[in-house]
């Protein structure tokens, strides 16, 4: 695959994660050689492409400093070129992908929104054979969007040939998961009910809107965080083992757990589900707008900034086992991590102990770490108990790591840590349940502030649901 076409050239995806991770690459010799990079956007300049080269550079020199100058100036002379051309618009997009003799992969680095007519204009453009298409998750708005998707997507191209991106999955720490768990038998047989008390999976962030009104606006923290990403890392906690990290066996496993999803009643989504927007605040030193009064936010459409919601699986391993996952922004410090908590023992000998804490597993993004908490015998007391934990550090990644492990997967056509067309609408299923009871109001929209920790909002709206 020696033709990458990227729909959204002048996009803050491109320009943050994409480049950046394509430059990497290009530098470490790792693209195949003779590749050309196509940025395809409605933008124009007096001169194309001169302009859209030095967009390409300042992208460069803010996201990606490491990246020699030398192979900077590489890249934009030799291997990028920019088109310009209307994605929604069929003859626009046939005229921009000129000339089609080889196969392609079309990157679709777009808002969801314009995903159905760029794919429609893709057909019409007659790909050759073995093209490959790429789209950023979240995949649809809802399930009835996802499946008109995949149904539009069929009649032009193969599965195999269609990549549907959920870069955490490519985010170094969190495929550890399936290490620690069918690589190690100390672990595995605790993985269940029996032993494991609860499961938190969390991403919070200090950032705020940082202009994203746009897409986030429409999307909310429960579809960008919540349906799109940490549903996935769900899957790779509590699956049941493949056979082999073959993409069919994988992937099988984790829609089986996503089927097993119990779906929230009503009733269930007014108890187990907390949903919030951060208002004024300060993150450090920097004072924080409320969200209604960001710029390019319509506070009407009351779209939360926060999420959390508790699942249950019905299985056999998991039965009465909550996962709690819960996403936000504008909170007081970032965490990105799995934590798995073990069950405390059923009878305690040190009389004169507190409650231990328990044992909890980490696996950790920002730093990249994995780890466990035990409890010990205190240094001075030897009836006393403390907690120590044992951890391992992975090696420090760049912001956009996971990108070129996701273009490496593109170019060579390994769709394993991608998402199947059947597991897209099954996230679907799990989540229309919870976005209908808040649409519905019965689950109230809180505010919290900005600098907030996320925990405490939660328990806050935790008390207000019960």
């Amino acid at each position: 695959m020696k033709r990458v076409v990227i729909f959204g050239a002048t996009g803050d995806l491109t320009a943050r994660y994409l480049i950046p991770a394509l430059a990497k690459l290009y530098e470490a010799g790792r693209l195949p050689d003779g590749i050309k990079i196509i940025g395809v956007d409605r933008r124009g300049w007096k001169n194309d492409k001169n302009g859209f080269r030095r967009l390409v550079l300042d992208s460069l020199e803010r996201h990606a400093g490491s990246v020699s100058a030398a192979a900077r100036a590489r890249l934009v002379t030799e291997v990028i070129e920019y088109r310009r051309a209307d994605v929604t618009d069929a003859e626009s997009v046939i005229s921009a992908l000129e000339p089609l003799a080889e196969p392609i992969l079309a990157y679709l680095a777009l808002p969801p929104a314009v995903f159905a007519p760029t794919l429609e204009a893709l057909k019409k453009a007659g790909l050759p054979e073995g093209s490959r298409i790429a789209i950023e998750k979240p995949f649809g708005v809802n399930l009835e969007s996802a499946q008109s998707l995949n149904r539009l997507l069929h009649e032009f191209l193969p599965e195999k040939n269609i990549y549907r991106i959920d870069h955490f999955l490519a985010w170094q720490p969190f495929p550890t998961i399936m290490g620690l768990r069918f690589a190690n038998g100390i672990l595995e047989p605790l993985w269940d009910r029996n032993y494991i008390e609860r499961v938190e999976i969390l991403w919070e962030e200090t950032l705020a809107l940082e202009g994203r009104a746009g897409y986030f606006d429409h999307a909310g923290a429960f579809k960008d965080l919540i349906q799109n990403h940490l549903l996935q890392l769900m899957c790779l906690t509590a699956m049941e083992a493949p056979t082999a990290l073959h993409r069919r066996n994988l992937r099988d496993r984790k829609v089986d757990l996503m089927r097993a999803i119990r779906r929230l009643s009503p009733e269930e989504a007014r108890g187990q589900t907390v949903r919030a927007r951060y208002g004024t605040g300060k993150i450090g030193e920097k004072e924080i707008p409320a969200y209604a009064d960001e710029e390019g936010v319509d506070p009407s459409r009351g779209t939360e900034t926060f999420a959390e919601v508790t699942l249950a699986v019905d299985n056999l391993r998991w039965a009465g086992v909550p996962f709690v996952l819960r996403g936000g922004k504008a909170l007081s410090g970032f965490k990105g991590e799995i934590a798995v908590h073990f069950k405390p023992v059923p009878h305690l000998a040190f009389q004169r102990a507190d409650d231990p804490r328990p044992n909890v597993l980490r696996v950790r993004l920002g730093p990249d770490r994995v780890t466990l908490s035990l409890n010990v015998n205190g240094p001075h007391d030897p009836f006393d108990l403390e907690q120590i934990e044992l951890g391992a550090d992975f090696a420090p990644q760049e912001f956009f790591a996971a990108y070129q492990r996701v273009f490496l997967d593109l170019l060579e056509g390994n769709t394993t840590l991608f998402i199947r067309a059947d597991e897209a609408e099954e996230a679907w299923r799990v989540s229309e349940p919870i976005l209908q009871a808040w649409e519905e109001g019965l689950v109230p929209l809180l505010e919290y502030p900005a600098g907030a920790d996320g925990h405490s909002v939660a328990r806050s709206g935790r008390a207000v649901g019960v």
